[in-house]
Formats: structure tokens, C-alpha cells, sequence
């Protein structure tokens, strides 16, 4: 059996990618630090389904759900950005033959909360970043690292966006460099720092890694988190909810979908299903000895209008009527940018993607539906500025 190392195992993607490799004959590791949790708790904010100790979700899916011994997973709390020993350690007990690393602050809005929640941020994910990567140079460089990126790297670019590597001429020379960056967070500056260290250890070390510059994450469940006891995070909120998952969440609950600004911003999305069959591809087609790989892992880009107008649309026909309702922008951004970016790495791999329309829009309506009177009406309205 293969040994895959998930870390971030509790997080909204961690948690049902760990279950998905167990289920696909993986003997998989599942590390977090429990971070999250603990900024809930700071920020008043809370999953909308709520979820077992860490621990006990494992626990529930190794007792009642995996068929045989081969598919039970071992858990461990573990900070890596703070414990480099323990990780060491973790690495010499497992000797992992990949790894996927989600274990970061994915917060955008967080990280502009303050200083004290930018430090943290950073120090979190690039730390932990760095620590990981010395642990594969230290006890198995021929490991095949998965990094969790993002497209927020690269900004809104006036060209097209190509998957992390761009071919310049300049001076009548040519060259092959990392596209540039334009970062919008404190959070997207964590993950290009990340970029750059890794690009690096590959160039240096020989180490295998694939970076995944992934757009925006919706939907409430897949095909083994739908049962009973093994929910993932959903999040509504304004700080760790992304736009699909909010404008469903308001208008089940009869709030309007609120549009930031002129709601012309245009972003890449993808279905969490299709983050599972991308990191599938991602492990099967690995970065090799000495090469750092980068992929776009999105779907199909749309502005928060069309977002906006698709939501109501599929409230619509399962008699939920919300306004639609622009707010002041609390971010600072372009209202009105070209955006083409590329994904054909994954779409030439066989990738057949799950596309934005009504009847995706009403299944993650109906799983939800049963939840919408725990949702806290007071999440949704943004109170951390990126210019306070």
C-alpha cells in the first residue's frame, strides 16, 4: 500500500480528500493542528453542520465506514509550523510516498483583520511550508509533495493567465520564468512566498512537488461526506465562507444575496467533487526528480453576478425568493478587470468537470435545507476592511 500524508485533515477539503484515498486503497496519515477551530471560536463563527472532535470524525469513519482494516486512517494532532521535531519524527514513523498539504490559514478576510492576524497567517503557512519541505529533503526526497495553492496568486493580470511558468523575450533573450504575481491578501502573499520557496527546493534539492493554484472552493458535500456523522466544514460566514456557498446559505435563510460592489469581479471556481478528481490527477501524474509542476485547478471563471443571478435563479424553483443587494466593497479590488486564465493541464489529463448551473445550485440547496435554522444571520455581513 501506498502511504499518503494528509495535512489540514480537518479542514473543509482535508477531511473528505482523507476519506477519499482510504476508499481508494491509500494507507493515509491525517495530521492537523486544530488552528481553525480555535479562530471559530475567536471570531464567533461556526461550521453550519457541527462537527465531532477531530479525532472522533476518524474515529466514526474507521469504526462504521471503512471495509476493511487497510482503509482506516490514523490521526494525529500535530502543529508542523511550530513542531519541527515532532514532524521529524512523524516522517521517520511513516516514510510517506506523498503527501497533500492543506495545513494552512486559507483565510483571506483574516488575514487583513489586523496585524497580529497577518503575522499569524504568515507565519503559519510559510513556516509550516518550510518545515515541511526540510522534513522530504531530510528523510525522503523522492516523496511527491502536493501543495495547495491558490489562483489569488496571480492577481488580475492584463494577459492571460498561464499555469505558473511564463515564456518571456526580453532584450532579444529568452526565458522561462514564474508568472508574475499580484497577490490581494496578506493570505495570497503567504502562498506566493510559498510558491517561491518551493519552486526553489525543487531547483536546489531535486525534490518533486506540484503546486495546485486552485480557484475558489462550493458545494456542501461529496458522494462519502453526505452520510450521516462524516459532514465536512461548511462555512457561510463572511470570513471563511466562500461566494456560492454564502449567496445559497442567505437566501435559504431569507437574508439577500449580497453583491460586493459592482459584483464584476471575476474569479475561477470549481465544485469540491472536482477538487478530489484534480488531486486524484495531481498524485497520479507527479512532478518529476528536480521539478516544481504547477496547476490551475479550476473549472470555469464567472463574475459574482453571474454567481449572484444563477443562486437566485435555482432558489427560485424550489420556492426561496431572495433579493439580490450590492454592498460597499470591504475589500480592495479591481470592480472591472480582464481575466483569462488557463487550466488545460488538468482538462488535457481527462479532468470532465462539474459546471455552475441550477441543478447543482439545488443539490447543495437540499442537503442544506434541513440546517438553514442554525445559520447565524449576523455572519454574512463583512466587518474586517483591507483598508482599516
Amino acid at each position: 500500500m501506498k502511504r499518503l500524508l494528509v495535512l489540514g485533515a480537518d479542514g473543509y477539503l482535508g477531511f473528505p480528500v482523507s476519506l477519499y484515498f482510504a476508499s481508494k486503497g491509500w494507507s493515509v496519515h491525517a495530521v492537523d493542528n486544530l488552528s481553525k477551530r480555535h479562530i471559530e471560536n475567536i471570531e464567533d463563527i461556526a461550521p453550519l453542520i457541527n462537527l465531532p472532535a477531530f479525532k472522533d470524525r476518524f474515529f466514526e469513519w474507521n469504526e462504521n465506514y471503512a471495509r476493511k482494516d487497510s482503509e482506516k486512517i490514523k490521526s494525529y494532532i500535530l502543529d508542523i509550523a511550530t513542531n519541527n521535531r515532532q514532524l521529524y519524527k512523524l516522517f521517520e514513523e511513516i516514510n510517506p510516498d506523498a503527501i497533500i498539504h492543506f495545513a494552512e490559514q486559507p483565510s483571506a478576510p483574516y488575514s487583513m483583520k489586523g496585524r497580529s492576524e497577518a503575522v499569524n497567517t504568515q507565519v503559519n503557512n510559510i513556516t509550516g511550508t518550510l518545515n515541511l519541505i526540510f522534513a522530504i529533503k531530510k528523510f525522503n526526497p523522492s516523496c511527491h509533495l502536493v501543495k495547495l495553492g491558490t489562483m489569488g496568486e496571480y492577481g488580475t493580470p492584463n494577459i492571460d493567465i498561464e499555469e505558473g511558468w511564463l515564456n518571456i523575450n526580453h532584450n532579444n533573450r529568452n526565458d522561462r520564468v514564474l508568472f508574475p504575481k499580484k497577490p490581494g491578501s496578506f493570505y495570497h502573499l503567504s502562498k506566493v512566498h510559498d510558491s517561491n520557496n518551493l519552486e526553489y527546493s525543487c531547483r536546489t534539492w531535486g525534490l518533486r512537488i506540484t503546486d495546485l493554484n486552485q480557484g475558489i472552493v462550493y458545494g456542501s458535500h461529496t458522494e462519502i461526506t453526505k452520510n450521516n456523522n462524516l459532514h465536512t466544514s461548511f462555512h457561510y460566514d463572511s470570513i471563511f465562507g466562500t461566494a456560492i456557498n454564502r449567496f445559497i446559505s442567505q437566501g435559504l435563510s431569507g437574508n439577500p444575496i449580497t453583491i460586493y460592489g459592482t459584483g464584476n469581479q471575476t474569479r475561477a471556481y470549481l465544485h469540491i467533487d472536482d477538487v478530489i478528481k484534480c488531486i486524484d490527477i495531481a498524485l497520479n501524474n507527479p512532478a518529476k526528480e528536480g521539478e516544481f509542476k504547477v496547476r490551475n485547478q479550476f473549472t470555469e471563471f464567472k463574475s459574482i453576478n453571474e454567481l449572484a443571478s444563477i443562486v437566485h435563479d435555482a432558489l427560485l424553483e424550489i420556492d426561496y425568493s431572495p433579493e439580490i443587494k450590492r454592498i460597499e466593497n470591504p475589500r480592495v479590488e479591481e470592480d472591472s478587470h480582464y481575466y483569462n486564465p488557463k487550466n488545460k493541464s488538468f482538462l488535457d489529463l481527462g479532468l470532465k468537470a462539474k459546471n455552475i448551473n441550477k441543478n447543482v445550485i439545488i443539490d447543495i440547496a437540499k442537503y442544506l435545507e434541513p440546517y438553514a435554522k442554525s445559520i447565524r444571520e449576523y455572519s454574512f455581513m463583512p466587518n474586517i476592511k483591507w483598508k482599516n
